[in-house]
């Protein structure tokens, strides 16, 4: 009996153990062999066995690592020109945002604060600027957007201006205060700084007649270029003048400094033909022969210049002096004194104007020092009729051509010479 139950007491104890042996083998059989999960499942049950909760034990080894989450990418936002191209201020500056979408751009003038007019699209993915920006600037750029997943971001930038070694202001003659001109006044532009490339210049530079005639540039200098057109301009022309130059670069480092706009009108005909041969000016209004009145031209000594001379100033009263073309005091020849109801014809001293002191040789001789001598009266007369642009023909004085550069020389070219002093022609 002893032994028996002492075998038996063994016997149940190795059974006992076979069967825990055995439930632990099933056990493990499965937590091998999990269902399969999607991605937001398996990052659910990682989350789950973490805390505890869940069937099986927690996973050995790297699976006891957080999850890897994947960013969001920031707005991508491009400014043309970027911070290291200087822009030209006639350019617009331009805001693109790539991976969002902006919903406002703020661009100001940093020096003065001004902010710059712009357009956004309505979709969000670009912004230009309307409005003209200034020579020498920098602009700072503020970009408030919006990323793919609702997030909120903000970035900043700069733009930066060209800033010219000079710039050019084109002064208008005649000028704009000026009511109307006659047929023979040229368009002159002058700069204040030399033009380096003129065919760049007279490409933004233009001259719009109604009715239509056809004209041109000449260049007289590196300052200075002429338009006119090929024969005298209609009566009652509207002439509009356009300087578009700001931001164009002129050469040299000079650019325009301005877009310049003038309409100039043109009045009647009115022309004079002082005759050396006859010493008398016949008085046209737009063909018609009004008048004729005695003259005195310039002496052999002192000679009128020929051909078309345009009247450029009118004054009651001048002070002559013939110092002013080398006759100074002292000299044979010399005078200084008031002369009345004077018209300026040229700039080295020629007028029409009064000369009591002559009438008794006006019609019969050439006496003065190149003016057109006219009686008191005669002189009123034509002071009250001609006005700026309004021409006098002198033809038999004796004299050379009025030079072209001699204020408006302008009519003494024939139109193939005129066109050739186009930089677009030479």
């Amino acid at each position: 009996m002893g032994w028996a139950r002492g075998h038996r007491r063994r016997w149940l104890s190795g059974a006992l153990g076979l069967m825990v042996v055995a439930m632990l083998c099933v056990g493990v059989g499965l937590a091998t062999h999990p269902a399969t999960l999607t991605a937001d499942s398996a990052a659910a049950a990682r989350a789950g066995s973490g805390s505890g909760s869940g069937s099986g034990p927690a996973p050995q080894g790297d699976s006891a690592a957080p999850p890897t989450v994947a960013a969001v990418p920031r707005p991508v936002v491009l400014i043309t020109p970027d911070s290291g191209t200087a822009l030209n201020p006639t350019d617009p500056i331009v805001v693109k945002v790539e991976r969002g979408t902006a919903h406002s751009v703020v661009v100001t003038n940093s020096k003065t604060g001004t902010a710059v007019p712009g357009k956004l699209t309505k979709d969000g993915s670009s912004w230009t600027s309307s409005g003209t920006l200034a020579y020498g600037a920098t602009y700072d750029v503020a970009v408030d957007s919006v990323a793919t997943d609702g997030s909120a971001d903000h970035q900043t930038g700069t733009v930066h201006t060209i800033s010219p070694s000079a710039q050019a202001y084109p002064s208008f003659i005649p000028a704009p205060n000026q009511p109307s001109v006659g047929v023979g006044q040229p368009i002159v532009v002058r700069f204040d700084h030399p033009i380096h490339d003129r065919a760049t210049a007279e490409k933004d530079l233009s001259v719009t007649a109604s009715p239509p005639q056809p004209g041109g540039w000449y260049w007289l200098s590196n300052t200075e270029v002429h338009y006119r057109p090929q024969s005298y301009w209609r009566p009652g022309t509207t002439i509009t003048v356009k300087a578009n130059l700001f931001g164009v670069d002129l050469g040299s480092g000079v650019y325009g400094a301005t877009d310049r706009t003038e309409t100039v009108h043109v009045h009647d005909a009115w022309i004079a033909k002082a005759d050396g041969k006859t010493d008398q000016m016949q008085i046209f209004d737009n063909g018609a022969l009004v008048k004729t009145m005695p003259i005195s031209l310039g002496s052999p000594g002192f000679p009128s210049h020929t051909g078309p001379h345009v009247i450029t100033d009118k004054q009651p009263s001048v002070i002559m002096d013939s110092c002013t073309y080398g006759v100074c005091q002292g000299q044979p020849g010399y005078y200084r004194e008031q002369v009345n109801l004077d018209e300026r014809i040229s700039n080295d001293g020629e007028f029409v104007h009064s000369a009591p002191w002559s009438v008794d040789q006006q019609g019969s001789d050439n006496v003065s020092h190149g003016c057109v001598n006219l009686s008191p009266d005669n002189a009123q007369w034509f002071f009250d009729h001609f006005n700026i642009g309004d021409v006098v023909e002198i033809t038999n004085s004796g004299g050379p051509p009025l030079p072209i550069d001699d204020t408006y020389g302008d009519w003494e070219l024939s139109w193939s010479q005129w066109q050739a002093g186009s930089a677009l022609n030479s």
